[in-house]
């Protein structure tokens, strides 16, 4: 299944990869408007999941995975062939997007499923981890293949990748899920169950952070490369596929020093410390980046290091009867603040000068940091709301 995951993300920041280089310059677009077209994908994700995850507590996940992969792969290919502006572009990218919210959650619904009784804390996050592997091989191959043969080429080539998913689904046994009764759609036990919605909303404070640094990561490297031309250091390709992959060994440190220490306290600190990090970065801006290098790493780890110990904490405290549906609502909320942290860092940016400037990077961090200081929030209600008699 992690390996199936690889193929379904590598379309997954095609995007992001491109913007800087080739839609933004080509399309004539603000920074609001490229925050708009990357968070489209998540915006389709958001729209959709709810239906699809929920209804893995009904029919086997796998077969909703099977369609979910199929359509991603052909939103993508479409992107590539079609789109010539904003709003095709957008459109899009949210029918890939729509695909990947029939293949990330219902996946893990599908391991999950088929995972032994017990503590799988540790399967789910190698899981959910794998996720920033397969961002940073999206990341190097949109990258050089948009390079090396123009940016729809990127999209033909990444494309394929979901197919991977495909095949992995054929080698998984049927499990038919235990009959649930209800509305399909019925969230009220998912809001009641406050430990849950907990790291549900704690997750929706980490995508804001890492979508919103995903989609502008190549673009602020860029700034810096050509701030410092003679002595800039690593390009922007290098940086984002090196950004992403330090998110999957982060992820699982991070889950290994929640079960230690306990999932609150260690998530906290993760998101404490990211906020830190996001605004050194911002006050350090035009500095060297010989400083900015090591700030960018640092912030490679703290960024997914909550990962991969918000979702398995979700699963945990999920309901077996309404995991599907709790886990509907975790992709919900995630995705949303995805899309919201895309278009909220490109409006920071035209807001404080463009990005060129380095005051709209310190205004930029700015937010990312402030959006990522909700999840300690977050979980300060659910733990205070739990205990309560």
């Amino acid at each position: 299944m992690c390996v199936g995951q690889l193929g379904s993300l590598l379309p997954h920041v095609v995007v992001p990869s491109i913007l800087a280089a080739f839609l933004i310059p080509e399309w004539h677009l603000t920074g609001a408007q490229a925050g708009l077209l990357a968070g489209s994908g998540a915006a389709g994700y958001m729209l959709t999941v709810p239906v699809l995850a929920t209804l893995t507590d009904r029919i086997d996940a796998r077969k909703i995975l099977i369609a979910g992969s199929a359509l991603s792969a052909l939103g993508t290919l479409l992107f590539g062939i079609f789109a010539s502006g904003l709003w095709s572009g957008a459109f899009f990218n949210a029918i890939a997007g729509v695909g990947f919210a029939g293949a990330y959650m219902p996946g893990l619904k599908a391991l999950t499923d088929r995972l032994a009784p017990g503590d799988s804390s540790r399967a789910i996050t190698l899981y959910t981890s794998s996720f920033s592997f397969g961002v940073g091989l999206s990341f190097l191959v949109s990258q050089l293949v948009a390079e090396s043969w123009g940016w729809r080429s990127a999209f033909f080539v990444t494309a394929a990748g979901p197919i991977v998913m495909l095949l992995a689904c054929f080698l998984l046994r049927p499990v038919e899920p235990r009959p649930v009764q209800g509305r399909l759609l019925d969230f009220a036990p998912v809001f009641r169950n406050t430990r849950a919605m907990g790291f549900v909303l704690g997750y929706g404070a980490h995508c804001f952070e890492l979508y919103g640094i995903r989609t502008w990561l190549v673009a602020f490297w860029t700034f810096v490369a050509l701030k410092n031309s003679e002595s800039s250091i690593l390009t922007p390709v290098v940086v984002s596929v090196l950004f992403s992959l330090l998110a999957m060994p982060a992820s699982i440190l991070g889950n290994e020093f929640a079960l230690r220490f306990g999932r609150h306290r260690a998530i906290t600190v993760v998101m404490f410390s990211s906020a830190l990090v996001a605004l050194l970065i911002g006050v350090s801006a035009d500095k060297s980046p010989w400083l900015l290098l090591p700030l960018m790493m640092i912030y490679a780890v703290t960024v997914p290091a909550d990962s991969g110990a918000l979702t398995s904490g979700m699963t945990m405290a999920a309901n077996p009867s309404y995991r599907g549906a709790t886990m509907a609502m975790h992709s919900t909320v995630g995705f949303s603040l995805s899309a919201l942290g895309a278009w909220a860092v490109g409006v920071a940016l035209d807001a404080a000068g463009g990005p060129l400037s380095p005051t709209a990077w310190m205004a930029a961090f700015s937010v990312l940091a402030a959006g990522i200081l909700l999840g300690p929030v977050a979980l300060y209600w659910s733990r205070t709301t739990t205990l309560k008699p």
